[in-house]
């Protein structure tokens, strides 16, 4: 987790700063809008394809700091050492998820790439927000994955450090 974690952060950073640009982008197209008539063409567009890639960079942090959901209903009364196994076993299927999302992303890429796929308006390369996504969800996959052998412990130390 020592590079894992740092990587994780890099990625919801980079998030950060999409979501920044596309914030930026709406009030300049609605100011341009409302006051002058002149709007930014594809503002749409770019906001699909950066928010996509953004939500995907989020995804090492959130599985780092163990930010998914977990339904513990079933499994309140049992004791820690099985709640501990439930939860690598949930660990591996995620990391199992990931590596599924980064196979599919992959091709879709490829294809996207190959037949020179664009947005309607702008003509943006779709192939760039698969090129973000992919390695976004292979570290969660990795995240997922060590977290399933090695257990929660070394996450939880790195949330108290920060």
């Amino acid at each position: 987790m020592r590079i894992l974690e740092p990587l994780a952060k890099f990625c919801a950073a980079l998030a950060g700063l999409l979501l920044t640009g596309i914030t930026l982008m709406t009030c300049g197209s609605l100011i341009g809008r409302n006051t002058t008539g002149d709007s930014i063409v594809g503002a749409f567009e770019l906001t699909g394809v950066a928010a996509g890639a953004a939500i995907a960079l989020f995804m090492p942090l959130c599985q780092a700091r163990r930010g998914n959901i977990i339904v513990d209903f079933f499994t309140a009364g049992a004791s820690p050492r099985t709640q501990s196994a439930l939860d690598r076993f949930g660990a591996l299927l995620l990391a199992l998820i990931f590596a599924l999302l980064a196979w599919r992303t992959t091709l879709g890429g490829l294809n996207s790439y190959s037949s020179h796929s664009e947005t309607q308006i702008m003509g943006f390369p779709e192939w760039v927000v698969y090129a973000f996504m992919v390695p976004a969800f292979v570290l969660a996959g990795l995240i997922a994955l060590h977290q399933a052998v090695f257990g929660f412990h070394v996450a939880e130390d790195a949330e108290k450090a920060i």
